[in-house]
């Protein structure tokens, strides 16, 4: 035995000698207590951030009581505050979104990883994540100067054509709407649901795919009914995260949604959304204002917390099942 594997083993005995594990014992409890420590400190933030919140809200719920949730009037100036519109306005907007961005998420991220050539897939990849680093201003910006004409001169009136003008198509061809807001939450929230999906179908077993295709079945029954399947619960939080996003969106939709906060008639109408409400209002907002303004900010916290609450669920199950 060499001296260099004696030092090794001396090391090794050493350290499983009582002092050392004595010594290693007392470095792990610093570790765990500072880790604790660190976990107890965010959470006393969290607290104390979400009660700030609720207090500032308080006489707002105290003094409208149930009628801020369900009133149809938000009229500030009036010292009338019903969000019912600005909720349905951010929860509608959000579905539509989700109508648009899942249908191409899934098809992109499928075709990352099973149609392009592995040359492209990590250019292609990039492409569709550089959409998560653009600013939220150049979306609303590109919303209103490109897509506002394009909307009212072709879009609506098109879809206008389909119902005969009656809901969910039905109002004036303005352009700005829920219907843009939709449309461009839809682009912004492409790269989650994209990126999401494409790793939880990546990290699947490679056996699904080619016994099924060994079994004699088509490539598109594979994906079908073999692929989505097994990746549901991971596209599930793709798309859970996604509406978080939506949920929260503020300056994008602040400018391409109308900002006038009046009950839904349709698609086309124009709105407000709890998000945008809240940035608009705020800075010339009296006492009373900001308790109603805290108050919407609860509203929406509760929303995209149970949209969060879901798919952090829905992602731990899926890598559950994955690993």
């Amino acid at each position: 035995m060499n001296q260099s594997t004696q030092r090794f083993f001396s090391r090794r005995n050493a350290s499983d000698s009582p002092q050392g594990l004595r010594a290693r014992g007392g470095s792990d409890r610093f570790y765990v207590w500072t880790l604790r420590g660190v976990a107890m400190l965010f959470s006393a933030i969290l607290l104390e951030f979400v009660y700030s919140i609720v207090h500032q809200s308080w006489p707002a719920w105290t003094h409208e009581g149930i009628t801020l949730l369900t009133g149809t009037t938000w009229n500030p100036a009036a010292s009338v505050y019903g969000a019912l519109p600005l909720i349905l306005d951010t929860v509608i907007s959000t579905l539509v979104a989700l109508l648009f961005a899942v249908p191409i998420g899934l098809g992109t991220a499928l075709v990352l990883i099973f149609v392009l050539p592995r040359r492209l897939q990590a250019i292609a990849s990039a492409l569709v994540e550089l959409l998560a680093a653009i600013p939220s201003v150049v979306y609303g910006l590109w919303g209103l100067y490109v897509l506002v004409p394009w909307m009212s001169a072709t879009v609506q009136p098109w879809l206008a054509s389909l119902t005969g003008g009656r809901w969910p198509f039905s109002g004036d061809n303005l352009g700005a709407g829920i219907m843009l807001a939709s449309v461009v939450l839809a682009v912004m929230i492409l790269p989650t649901i994209v990126a999401i999906s494409r790793d939880v179908i990546a990290a699947l077993p490679k056996d699904l795919n080619e016994g099924a295709l060994s079994l004699g079945a088509s490539k598109s029954q594979v994906l079908r009914k073999v692929i989505l399947p097994s990746a549901k619960s991971g596209i599930l939080g793709a798309i859970s995260l996604g509406a978080g996003r939506a949920l929260g969106e503020t300056i994008a939709v602040l400018m391409v949604i109308g900002g006038n906060a009046q009950m839904p008639r349709s698609l086309f109408s124009v709105g407000a959304t709890l998000a945008s409400t809240i940035a608009t209002e705020y800075t010339e907002a009296s006492p009373q204002n900001l308790a109603a303004l805290g108050a919407l900010a609860v509203i929406l916290m509760a929303l995209t917390a149970g949209v969060n609450v879901l798919a952090r669920r829905l992602v731990n199950r899926s890598s559950g099942l994955s690993s």
